[in-house]
Parts: structure tokens; C-alpha cells; sequence
């Protein structure tokens, strides 16, 4: 009976989504301040966008197909003030235009069955799952000379098991013009 209890495995949460990462240079005052207010979430993944959610990317193999065969351009997202969210314990930063992001939402999902939804673009600097945004947090926040514009050159095939650190498992470079 022993030996049965070794080869047993343990079911695993695995998470995966398509995700876009700014430039790490571009980034500094975002990660700044995840670094000293969201610590936790800062750990587990750098500033980004998501760009498919697990539920959207089902028919993975269509949408690889997708980015070789249409080979995207990389796409430059225009943010705001950072904002509040989630009864003020969350803040990001939002997009002033997001049509670009959904043209490329439109191409990499082209084909698969999923319903291509809009949801807004956004780099979440607290995660109201893992920290608190208070009035004197977000004062300090609105300080910061936050990027205005974002180049985002690759799209990254992201995975996270039982909620760890989100790891990388495959990257495709956009076509920069």
C-alpha cells in the first residue's frame, strides 16, 4: 500500500492566459510602486496586460496558428490616471483608447470558438486580493510620473500552478514597423 500512495498525484490549479508584458525600462515607476505597495502580487507577476483570459484560450493550437499566420504588429496602448477600483481597495491604470488592443484580441482569437468579448486593457498596480489601497496610498500613488504610452512587443503564453509565481512558457514577437 505504501508504494500506491507515491505514484499517486495531487490534482493541480493550473491557471493559463495570453498576456502582455511592457518593456521592463518603460515599466520602472509601475513596478516601483507594486514593489512597495502590493508586494505579494509583484512576486507572482510583473506589470502587464492581459490580453486572453484561461477561458479564452481554449483552442490554443488555433490561436498559435493565428499569431505565426497573421504576424501582428505590436501594439502601443495610451493610459490614464491611475484609478481606484473594487470599493477603493484596488487601483490600476486605465486605458484612453483601447481599439488597437482589440484588433489584436480579434486576430489571435480569429477562428476559435470562443465569443471575442470587450474587456478594458488595464496594468493593475494593487490587487485588491492581495493588498488595500488607503487615501493616503493613492495620494502618493497619483504622485508618480506614470507612463503615458506602452509598447508592447510580444504576446507570452503564461501558466500558474496552485497559485504561484506566473512562469513564462512561450513568447511571440510582434512584428515592430
Amino acid at each position: 500500500m505504501g508504494n500506491q500512495l507515491k505514484n499517486c498525484s495531487v490534482a493541480k490549479n493550473i491557471r493559463q492566459q495570453l498576456t502582455l508584458f511592457p518593456d521592463k525600462n518603460d515599466a520602472r515607476e509601475i513596478e516601483a510602486i507594486r514593489e512597495r505597495f502590493n508586494i505579494q502580487q509583484a512576486r507572482l507577476i510583473k506589470s502587464h496586460v492581459t490580453l486572453c483570459r484561461e477561458d479564452e484560450i481554449s483552442d490554443i493550437d488555433k490561436i498559435f496558428d493565428n499569431i505565426a499566420t497573421f504576424n501582428p504588429e505590436a501594439i502601443t496602448l495610451e493610459f490614464g490616471q491611475a484609478i481606484r477600483f473594487d470599493n477603493g481597495k484596488g487601483v490600476l491604470i486605465p486605458p484612453l483608447h483601447d481599439d488597437a488592443f482589440h484588433e489584436l484580441r480579434e486576430v489571435v482569437l480569429k477562428g476559435t470558438n470562443t465569443t471575442i468579448r470587450r474587456h478594458q486593457p488595464h496594468i493593475t498596480l494593487m490587487h485588491p486580493r492581495n493588498s488595500t489601497c488607503t487615501d493616503d496610498i493613492f495620494e502618493t500613488i497619483k504622485k508618480v510620473n506614470l507612463p503615458t504610452h506602452l509598447m508592447f512587443k510580444s504576446i507570452s503564453l503564461i501558466e500558474q500552478v496552485d497559485g504561484g509565481d506566473w512562469e513564462t512558457l512561450k513568447t511571440f514577437h510582434l512584428k515592430v514597423v
